[in-house]
């Protein structure tokens, strides 16, 4: 089995800086939502940033370099500050995966407005063409990812929002075993198999 470290390295340096972008603007809409509807807490540790190092999780980075599907440190919400918990902590789960949707169609437009500009230099236009294409589709990994209804991603979170109180509650008793449950499904290739298909033809829709 060859492994080619030179080709890796041209792949992490193109997927490098969208997925940094990703991650942080995927936990900034979820913290930028939460303060607008009262919670100060993601403000008050200093999670309302574009600064990257506040968002990573190193385990999150690592999945995405092995396995392309990864994740950031979730910014910290208290649903006791919302005046309607449950409404608005669903408004706080969507805004994290439409983010990223709103970041795949805008790396798309501008990819396809740069392949037209023809007097745009090879050796600039390949690089940024990459880098935007690879955004494209990290920007659709996360918010299909996220939207998966397993506790902690995003998903669960609008699950419950909108199950009936007493279910809600029922399924919020998942969430200490959803990392392990996550984990299973990786290992059985099932989280690929249920995603994969949808990235795929999202990803080949925006780009064409």
């Amino acid at each position: 089995m060859n492994f080619d470290i030179n080709s890796f390295m041209q792949q992490l340096i193109i997927q490098a800086p969208p997925l940094l972008f990703a991650l942080t603007v995927h936990e900034l809409a979820h913290g930028y939502v939460a303060f607008r509807l009262g919670d100060p807490t993601a403000k008050n540790e200093g999670r309302l940033t574009l600064n990257p190092l506040k968002h990573l999780d190193p385990l999150g980075v690592l999945a995405f370099i092995i396995m392309k599907i990864g994740w950031a440190k979730p910014v910290p919400v208290n649903p006791w500050y919302f005046k309607n918990p449950r409404q608005d902590m669903l408004k706080v789960a969507l805004a994290g995966p439409g983010a990223n949707v709103v970041l795949a169609v805008a790396s798309a437009a501008l990819a396809h407005l740069l392949v037209a500009l023809h007097f745009l230099p090879f050796f600039f236009l390949q690089p940024v063409v990459a880098m935007l294409a690879a955004s494209v589709w990290i920007n659709i990994m996360l918010a299909v990812f996220n939207c998966i209804p397993i506790p902690p991603l995003d998903g669960s979170k609008v699950l419950m929002g909108l199950l009936p109180p007493e279910a809600a509650r029922g399924y919020a008793k998942l969430e200490p075993y959803g990392f392990f449950i996550l984990l299973g499904l990786f290992y059985t290739g099932a989280i690929g198999w249920l995603i994969m298909p949808i990235i795929r033809f999202s990803n080949s829709l925006l780009l064409g």
